[in-house]
């Protein structure tokens, strides 16, 4: 069987979507692949140092993700035994939690244990030995809505948008956490190679307990240890969250903070990570900008070369979108934060390059600010020609 029939086909992802069960994971769309059924034998395609031993039968726990605890670092030992022993907390189960962005998108993932976590996904997904066991061997499941901004050749993922970022393959697309904007998970072998904090995050199972009270239970325990937040179908405005990204070297150099999320689609990352990351300084061409310290540099440098290019005058600075913008992605939060809120995009001649369009900005332009590490997205699938995004730290 060749590589792209070896994607699994998961039915309870047509009923999620109300597609027929024809083996489409998305309405309207064909599958990257026509699977054959379910494959149960080894994965192949996973590198040998990501896979670990699989987690057998299924026994349900009766348990669901009520509350998410949530921290840029990892929560020690210590902290994991006072949530658990918080009055009514009635199981818990620790992971690691991060972001990566692909396409401008934001994607928000999981590293796992596949035999325990698979208690707080939903029960199709839950009872489906295969997927778990493929979760296992080193693949990736995926949410249905993602397949068609994250599925490349070869049924891969490319889990960050740096030039040496790691990829995994697809196990399947499945509904995964209810309420949640987990969007993929792997297993807890992934943790090292892309960098993630290890155990930064808990669900909380308050079983058949109201989840309000045991959140601010936790808040009292926990105070400013980590962030505390009630799983609901919408954003709980107010109410803080963390923001840990990955991907290579920017991921590093960006930071990771917590911020609160506000109904207008803003958002406020804490004054800490601002003051030491965010900074408003003169550069070339466009004048005064707020960005990332990170990428400071990097901007500086290419716009620089932009005018010794003799092309000046094709970035219009009375057309400038702004860098630091902290916000989720078209203010909408189930879409995740936007590159923006880290200061490590900008956005150039908005009139012109309106999402969709192949853009007017000038590919001279363009061909700098890429030499200097930032990708475009004119060259995405729904492309967004006005924006740039640091995704390497290099000299130009």
């Amino acid at each position: 069987m060749d590589t792209r029939r070896r994607l699994l086909s998961v039915g309870l992802a047509c009923v999620l979507l109300g597609s027929g069960c024809t083996g489409s994971p998305h309405p309207g769309t064909s599958p990257p692949s026509t699977p054959s059924g379910t494959s149960t034998g080894p994965a192949v395609v996973a590198p040998a140092d990501v896979a670990m031993a699989r987690p057998g039968p299924f026994e349900s726990t009766g348990d669901t993700p009520d509350v998410l605890v949530q921290s840029t670092g990892p929560l020690g030992a210590a902290t994991a035994a006072r949530v658990a022993a918080t009055a009514g907390v009635a199981r818990t189960e620790q992971f690691s939690l991060a972001t990566f962005y692909r396409e401008g998108e934001a994607v928000t993932y999981a590293a796992v244990d596949p035999a325990t976590f698979r208690q707080f996904t939903p029960g199709p997904t839950a009872v489906l030995d295969a997927l778990w066991d493929r979760i296992a061997d080193g693949e990736i499941g995926l949410r249905p809505d993602l397949r068609e901004s994250l599925a490349g050749p070869g049924d891969f993922v490319t889990l960050g948008n740096d030039d040496d970022a790691q990829q995994a393959h697809i196990a399947a697309y499945a509904p995964l956490v209810d309420r949640s904007p987990i969007g993929a998970v792997l297993n807890e072998r992934w943790v090292d190679r892309l960098h993630l904090p290890r155990g930064n995050a808990l669900f909380v199972s308050t079983r058949f307990g109201a989840a309000g009270p045991v959140v601010r239970r936790l808040r009292r325990v926990l105070g400013p240890t980590a962030s505390v937040s009630l799983l609901a179908p919408s954003l709980v405005p107010d109410q803080a969250l963390s923001a840990v990204l990955t991907g290579g070297p920017v991921a590093g150099a960006v930071g990771s903070f917590t911020y609160t999320a506000h109904r207008d689609g803003t958002v406020s990352p804490e004054p800490r990570w601002v003051r030491e990351h965010i900074r408003t300084e003169p550069v070339p061409v466009l004048g005064t900008v707020t960005c990332n310290a990170a990428m400071l540099p990097a901007l500086r440098a290419a716009l620089t070369r932009v005018a010794e290019a003799g092309l000046a005058a094709q970035v219009h600075a009375d057309e400038y979108g702004g860098c630091y913008v902290p916000r989720f992605i078209d203010k909408d939060p189930a879409r995740g934060l936007s590159f923006h809120t880290f200061g490590t995009a900008i956005d150039l001649n908005v009139p012109g390059n309106r999402r969709g369009t192949a853009g007017a900005i000038d590919r001279r332009v363009v061909a700098i600010f890429v030499r200097c590490g930032f990708a475009w997205g004119g060259t995405w699938r729904f492309t967004d020609p006005m924006h740039f995004e640091l995704v390497a730290l290099r000299s130009c």
